[in-house]
C-alpha cells in the first residue's frame, strides 16, 4: 500500500515539474514590452513583443524611426482588465493601427501589472 502511494506521489510530481518545463520557454518566447505612443490628442499603450521590438532597434527610439520612416505601423493597444481571479493586468485590447503625422512621442510604459502576451490567432 505505502508503495502505490509513493508512486503515485512520484508521478504526480514529475508531471508538475514536466509542465512547468514546457511552460517556461513558451513564456520567456512571449515576452511584450510596453510604451506610450502621444499624440496632439490622446495617449495609446501598445505592446510589441521581442521579435517585433528586435526589427525596431530594441527601443522606443526605433519605434519612432520606423514609424517615420513607414509612415504607419500596427500594433496591439493594450489596456488595463481585471483576470479571472480579479487581479488587475495589462492585456491586448485589439490590433490599432498609428500614422507618423499624428505620433509626437514614443517612450516605455512601466507598469506594475502582469503584461499577457500577444494572442496572434485573435487577430
Amino acid at each position: 500500500m505505502k508503495s502505490s502511494k509513493r508512486l503515485l506521489l512520484i508521478a504526480g510530481l514529475a508531471g508538475l515539474i514536466m509542465e512547468s518545463v514546457l511552460a517556461l520557454p513558451a513564456y520567456a518566447a512571449d515576452k511584450v514590452s510596453l510604451f506610450k505612443v502621444i499624440t496632439a490628442k490622446d495617449e495609446v499603450v501598445i505592446g510589441l513583443s521581442d521579435a517585433e521590438l528586435a526589427q525596431m532597434d530594441g527601443n522606443a527610439g526605433g519605434i519612432a524611426k520606423m514609424l517615420v520612416a513607414k509612415g504607419s505601423m500596427s500594433a496591439w493597444q493594450y489596456a488595463v482588465r481585471k483576470s479571472a481571479g480579479g487581479d488587475l493586468e495589462q492585456a491586448p485590447l485589439h490590433k490599432i493601427g498609428l500614422i507618423a503625422r499624428d505620433s509626437l512621442r514614443v517612450e516605455p510604459y512601466a507598469t506594475p501589472l502582469k503584461v499577457l502576451p500577444i494572442d496572434e490567432s485573435k487577430k
